[in-house]
């Protein structure tokens, strides 16, 4: 098997299961055209974060990273009437070419994008005592994710799904070149940060697809009332 057999899986799947949506296409090609990094998640996991949206009865989701707005549109579609998604960009032009995605989407009411450094916006966010989310998907800077998953706790409730992506770093995660790299001392830490904190119960998955070998942490929060 090789990456090649990977990704023809990958497009069997999408057909099979009827996943393929215009939409989704269509920002796709629009990020293509933008010169936007192909970094967005793959069709089937877009899907997948829409199930876990919708198994969390989620009405808030917040987004770390929103990059073209691939994945929240996805995530918006399993939100209820009123529900809301705040996705954060640190970078304009790729914020731009998100919010024209949402907008063609039809979900401009739902998503709101947010631009600036997603640190200080959460640290904001926090200090502002927001009403909790019941959905985190952390996809930035791999190296700032202990700091999201610390601000992600603090703006979650009893029963808040957290979804880590891109966490296998293409292996690097085990490689001992790799273990000085900014993205995988990011990544080892936030996942040693999960493995202690009592209030999660997570666990990490590998996976090989179209978007080559990697993988996804997942976690539930657990509060006192």
């Amino acid at each position: 098997m090789n990456a090649e057999s990977w990704k023809a899986m990958d497009s069997y799947l999408e057909d099979i299961l009827c996943l393929r949506d215009p939409r989704l296409d269509a920002a796709l090609a629009r990020c293509e055209q933008a010169g936007l990094p192909p970094h967005g998640v793959a069709l089937n996991q877009g899907r997948m974060l829409q199930i876990f949206a919708r198994m969390a009865g989620a009405r808030r989701i917040l987004e770390i990273g929103t990059l073209g707005g691939y994945s929240a549109i996805c995530m918006a579609d399993a939100l209820p009437q009123g529900g809301k998604l705040v996705s954060l960009e640190s970078n304009l032009r790729y914020a731009e070419v998100a919010r024209e995605n949402i907008r063609v989407a039809g979900l401009s009411q739902v998503v709101d994008v947010v631009v600036g450094d997603a640190g200080a916006t959460l640290d904001g966010m926090v200090a502002s005592r927001v009403p909790p989310f019941d959905l985190i998907f952390i996809d930035a800077d791999k190296k700032d994710n202990p700091r999201y998953m610390a601000a992600a706790l603090a703006l979650s409730r009893d029963g808040t799904v957290i979804v880590g992506d891109n966490i296998i770093r293409g292996g690097r995660l085990m490689d001992e070149a790799g273990r000085a790299q900014p993205d995988v001392l990011g990544t080892r830490a936030f996942l040693a940060d999960m493995a202690r904190d009592l209030r999660l119960t997570c666990t990490a998955l590998q996976t090989v697809g179209a978007k080559g070998w990697d993988g996804f942490s997942l976690a539930i929060v657990s509060k006192p009332a």
